[in-house]
């Protein structure tokens, strides 16, 4: 608990000090993940086999319901509003959020913004994956998950040495414009944690 209001008071006491200076959603957006992924513990983990796994280890039994969408996440975690922890007289919203979660295995960010007539969700990818920490390890691959049609590809990330692999994903739904980013300790971990998360997904239409 302690390493994430570290991650509150650091994150707030940044943008206060922004004065009245509104920083962009991508500024935001890499802040959290450099503010939440340094209050990871760091520890020289015990050398392990490699795991092929066909599915997550993580029960996903958790459930975000807010701002008229739900997803999954794993129920050992808890997603933080990044934006009302900044500035708590500017929450997120309806139209625009950013959500965080971590913890000493997984770092989730989650993000959203109104884009009516839209139908490709693939500028949302540009907007969450951060170039100076993150690098795409793959093509783009299209998946069907449920009644969503999303876009996902693998990344590796610097952002943490615990964490070095992840994915991102985007998807178009009710006129809003969704993304999601996980950090993992394994390669094939990231695709199995969306369709996971994604098989509760629901949102306003």
């Amino acid at each position: 608990m302690k390493p994430v209001l570290g991650f509150l008071f650091s994150l707030s006491f940044i943008i206060t000090a922004c004065g009245s200076k509104t920083p962009s959603v991508s500024d935001q957006i890499s802040m959290a993940v450099q503010q939440t992924v340094a209050a990871i513990p760091t520890f020289t983990p015990y050398p392990s086999p490699v795991i092929l796994a066909t599915s997550t280890p993580f029960g996903l039994a958790g459930l975000f319901c807010e701002y008229q969408f739900c997803i999954g996440h794993p129920a050992n975690m808890a997603f933080l509003d990044v934006n009302a922890q900044g500035n708590p007289s500017a929450p997120s919203t309806i139209s625009q959020g950013i959500l965080a979660a971590v913890n000493s295995k997984l770092f989730i960010q989650f993000v959203w913004q109104d884009a009516p007539g839209s139908t490709d969700a693939q500028f949302m990818l540009d907007l969450i994956v951060d170039p100076k920490v993150d690098t795409r390890s793959g093509v783009l691959d299209p998946l069907l998950i449920g009644n969503l049609n999303v876009i996902f590809t693998p990344i590796t990330t610097i952002a943490t040495p615990l964490l070095p692999n992840g994915g991102v994903a985007a998807w178009i739904c009710g006129g809003r414009a969704f993304a999601w980013k996980v950090y993992t300790p394994q390669p094939d971990l990231p695709k199995n944690l969306l369709t996971e998360a994604l098989k509760s997904f629901r949102c306003s239409q």
